[in-house]
């Protein structure tokens, strides 16, 4: 199956069936390749990729898993809460198996912003490179979502050596 058809056989999946729609598209009138191009758009022009993004957001998680349901300080400046629910969502998207249901509230207290994210988002930006629709529950505006993980872009080149 084509790249296209795949996403087409998708798309209709998702606006046929009145709760994924809500739970994955929300309210936006858009097509998913439209909601996925916008979105890669946002990405790109922080000169970031959405694998970075997903690894960030992991990492995170990670950092906060320990506190179990408690907040924990994450240098340099975040604080995480991780909060496990029973049971597994699988993707809409087709893929096999199912994501424990977990999420992790971020806060920057530098920044003074905060986002919540499950670990289906984890999954869908990395595997599928979808934030979701506007309007639904978990929609991650990518540039909201690379602000409050102050996730910078990697400086290329062996001249600089380093990282901004």
């Amino acid at each position: 199956m084509k790249k296209a058809d795949s996403l087409a056989t998708i798309e209709k999946t998702l606006q046929n069936d009145p709760a994924t729609r809500r739970a994955f598209l929300g309210s936006d009138k858009r097509s998913l390749a439209e909601i996925l191009r916008a979105d890669a758009a946002i990405v790109r022009r922080r000169g970031l990729n959405h694998a970075r993004i997903a690894q960030r957001m992991l990492a995170l998680r990670q950092a906060g898993w320990s506190g179990q349901g408690e907040v924990v300080a994450v240098p340099p400046h975040f604080a995480v809460k991780v909060e496990a629910e029973r049971g597994y969502l699988a993707c809409p998207f087709g893929d096999e198996g199912a994501v424990a249901k977990v999420n992790t509230t971020v806060r920057n207290l530098a920044r003074g912003l905060e986002i919540t994210f499950s670990n289906l988002n984890i999954h869908l930006i990395a595997a599928h490179r979808f934030y979701e629709g506007r309007g639904a529950k978990f929609r991650l505006d990518p540039g909201q979502l690379i602000e409050t993980l102050a996730i910078s872009r990697r400086v290329s080149g062996a001249a600089s050596g380093r990282h901004r």
